[in-house]
């Protein structure tokens, strides 16, 4: 079964994004006629290449525009520095279930908050992860290895665990991704990942939180949201629906910026096109000629509730397959609604890394959304007891 599973590790985002590209129509960016409205400040869209890493490229993403809004200069920081100390924190919980959680390079928005907050944060010119003799991530082998060195740990053939597996596992991460250095240089000062990270990144690891909207749940809340990747088990705030939106909106127009968690497998989604939106019916219930107009202009579409948004949830429908940063608010030639959004898929679409997404597409195919407190509207952090 190992055998089998490891090559969806290991190609899983590259296969999404194939699916996405697939997605398209020749003339979407001619029908779509946009007017950007809020734009907040952010740094240059990145790859993360091969690589399921998407969580981390998006909230770093979100984290350099932190400073930006905090009046610092922004630094481009390593996404796979947070990616590494990840791998090494879920193993020690892979091990302790005894290989009953999901392993791979999935992780959730939280993850590169609370990686910060315990082991600091460097710069990409002094991590870049790629130790292993490519330009660009590729981390089907490590994955490969990593994940059968766990399972020959959980399998116990000593009877008992030696203290050595966790050495041996670093060790493997230290030869593909390279040893994280003690001490750095950065502007003619040295540098501990921990000194880096409270003196020039200067966040509160404690002003952020992450919220959903669950129908299941005691709203207003905070409960555990049960996803794959969510290895940690952290638990988010529980909102309705419509104070998701509600949420974006405020936090934008008063500049602070979004990591957004989503769904992003519909064919509704075209990654090619950068637009993605909701159409009144399924792709599967649409006639050939509607499936081939997709993009060819806005659509009208379906009307969100909470009660879809759960159903989709529960269904499978709704998947977590996805990380990207909210940045910023446009409209339409039919005033239509829609947030920009920037990936880390490169710059290979209509709007070079960016992709426009509408409100019914973020109400419906969210799956968390993490922001600064203060971006939150009083009446929300209000019943939130924040």
């Amino acid at each position: 079964m190992l055998l089998a599973a490891l090559p969806v590790i290991a190609h899983a985002q590259d296969d999404l994004v194939k699916k996405l590209e697939s997605n398209k129509s020749d003339s979407a960016k001619k029908k779509f006629i946009f007017k950007d409205d809020i734009n907040i400040e952010r740094t240059s869209v990145k790859n993360q290449a091969s690589s399921g890493t998407c969580w981390s490229y998006s909230t770093t993403s979100f984290l350099e525009s932190e400073m930006i809004r905090m009046g610092k200069k922004p630094i481009d920081l390593s996404e796979i520095y947070t990616a590494r100390c990840v791998y090494l924190d879920k193993a020690d919980n892979y091990v302790k279930l005894h290989g009953s959680l999901s392993w791979g390079d999935g992780g959730e928005c939280h993850d590169v908050i609370n990686m910060y907050a315990k082991y600091g944060a460097v710069p990409q010119s002094v991590y870049t992860g790629l130790q292993y003799g490519t330009s660009k991530n590729k981390f089907g082998e490590l994955q490969a290895i990593l994940k059968g060195m766990l399972d020959a740990v959980v399998s116990n053939p000593n009877h008992k665990l030696t203290p050595k597996w966790k050495e041996a596992f670093q060790k493997v991460l230290d030869t593909y991704l390279g040893t994280v250095p003690e001490e750095f240089k950065w502007e003619g000062k040295t540098y501990t990942p921990r000194t880096f990270a409270d003196e020039v990144v200067g966040i509160n690891p404690k002003d952020y939180i992450e919220i959903s909207s669950l129908t299941d749940k005691p709203y207003y809340k905070k409960t555990l949201f049960l996803l794959q990747d969510n290895w940690s088990f952290d638990k988010v705030y529980n909102v309705k629906m419509n104070d998701l939106a509600a949420i974006i909106d405020n936090a934008l127009k008063k500049g602070y910026s979004v990591a957004w968690a989503a769904d992003v497998s519909e064919k509704y989604f075209s990654w090619k096109n950068g637009v993605a939106f909701v159409p009144q019916k399924e792709w599967e219930d649409m006639e050939e000629d509607e499936q081939k107009e997709l993009f060819n202009g806005p659509k009208k579409e379906r009307i969100i509730t909470p009660e879809l948004r759960q159903a989709a949830l529960d269904d499978y429908t709704t998947t977590d397959d996805h990380g990207m940063h909210i940045v910023g608010t446009a409209k339409d030639q039919k005033d239509n609604e829609y947030y920009i959004v920037k990936n880390s898929w490169g710059e290979k679409n209509d709007y070079k890394g960016y992709i426009y997404v509408s409100k019914a597409y973020i109400l419906y195919k969210t799956t968390a959304i993490l922001l600064h407190k203060d971006g939150i509207p009083k009446n929300i952090r209000y019943s939130l007891n924040l």
